[in-house]
């Protein structure tokens, strides 16, 4: 059970409020994201328009000076930090993109149906995430840096949180992470306090959560209540019975959920947020704005536009922070980050414009949605594609 300080309410009276111009998805448990053009007006995502995803009631804090995180799987038994406990292990700002497994969901569905809550192509946010290492929590309490495997045998980190999800018959939220990862610095696996500069918001994981850069969202756990050392990964449902790519050719009459390991790293992924998918528009030039992101830290080296439906290609200019050159893999470039993109297209009549990205280890998006449809709808990463319907009666003001 919960401790009594943080707990995970049984039903959604307590909700926090939400900016109104997100589109919600999903009311109870609440879903939503936020518009396009939104989206890409900056390279950190306001906390107000990043996307919530959730599994159940919000949790609720009744008293911060008694929340603490339990970790256990420990040789000298489990150990209690507070709060401050973590705040007075050293700082680190990451700037890291968290992008949901089922973003451009809807877009799958529309191939084939698929299960899961439907999200357009703004599932995801990028913001600078305040919190303590893992590595250096783990340390804390006797696990080093760079343990693979610990004395009594785990192998996995694993992150429970106190929300009631009815996927776990009430119970909480859980994940893992190898351990490897867990206690590499350089994984600059968080658990943070602070999300933009600010105490996170309850949607976000108030006190304390979990940040895995690189990963898919649901690895970052929210509303942390223990970490435990385990040696297997996480039995939770999220990690077993959710959450794996699958082949097209499996359906809910033959899959077999323990022939997939959970999936940890997001592939490269882009999208237009400056059109919506149906545009018409006034011939002559308009800006192409959208984002590209690949996970592991590996950075984004193309961005490629074609405004025939694909048949040529033209790279977009590409961008982080303003007034810094992005380079990927450059020391003044936020590997975990995505990155933005914008290009000038001279459209002259009905066309279709198309965006694929290219990650500094040379993977690129499958061109068709066919080929990676799942039954869950998860990882959606075709080449993302915008219909023009040119009209020279269109007024210019509009």
């Amino acid at each position: 059970m919960a401790q009594g300080a943080l707990r995970g309410p049984s039903d959604y009276s307590r909700e926090p409020p939400r900016h109104p111009s997100l589109r919600i998805n999903a009311k109870e448990p609440f879903n939503a994201e936020p518009a396009r053009r939104d989206l890409v007006a900056s390279y950190i995502t306001p906390v107000d328009l990043f996307f919530k995803r959730n599994h159940g009631p919000i949790p609720v804090l009744d008293d911060i000076a008694s929340y603490y995180v339990t970790i256990g799987g420990l040789s000298g038994g489990p150990r209690r930090l507070s709060l401050d406990d973590i705040r007075k292990l050293p700082k680190y700002n990451v700037t890291a993109t968290l992008q949901c497994a089922g973003n451009r969901r809807t877009e799958m569905s529309k191939s084939r149906k698929v299960r899961g809550v439907g999200w357009d192509v703004c599932a995801l946010g990028n913001a600078t995430w305040g919190g303590a290492k893992l590595s250096d929590v783990l340390g804390l309490v006797g696990v080093p840096c760079h343990t693979e495997i610990t004395p009594s045998g785990g192998k996995h980190v694993e992150f429970i949180s106190v929300d009631q999800c009815p996927e776990e018959k009430g119970g909480p939220y859980k994940a893992s992470i190898p351990l490897g990862q867990a206690t590499n610095p350089a994984a600059d696996v968080l658990l943070a306090y602070e999300m933009n500069g600010e105490v996170l918001k309850r949607d976000h994981g108030y006190p304390l959560r979990a940040i895995v850069p690189g990963a898919i969202g649901a690895r970052s756990v929210k509303w942390l209540d223990r970490i435990d050392i385990i040696e297997e990964e996480s039995q939770g449902f999220f990690m077993q019975k959710d959450y794996k790519m699958f082949p097209p050719s499996v359906d809910w009459d033959n899959i077999v959920w323990s022939t997939r390991k959970p999936q940890m790293d997001y592939p490269i992924q882009s999208a237009i947020c400056s059109l919506e998918d149906m545009s018409v528009i006034k011939p002559g030039q308009i800006t192409v704005a959208g984002y590209a992101l690949s996970g592991g830290g590996r950075g984004i080296e193309r961005v490629d536009i074609s405004s025939d439906g694909g048949k040529s290609w033209f790279e977009a200019h590409r961008y982080q922070k303003q007034g810094v050159q992005y380079v990927a893999g450059n020391i003044t470039s936020d590997k975990w980050a995505w990155v933005l993109f914008k290009a000038t297209v001279d459209v002259k009549g009905d066309t279709e414009i198309v965006v694929k990205a290219v990650d500094s280890s040379a993977n690129v998006q499958p061109e068709s949605v066919e080929s990676v449809w799942n039954l869950r709808g998860i990882l959606n990463t075709c080449w993302h594609r915008i219909r023009l319907l040119a009209t020279p009666n269109l007024r210019s003001s509009m």
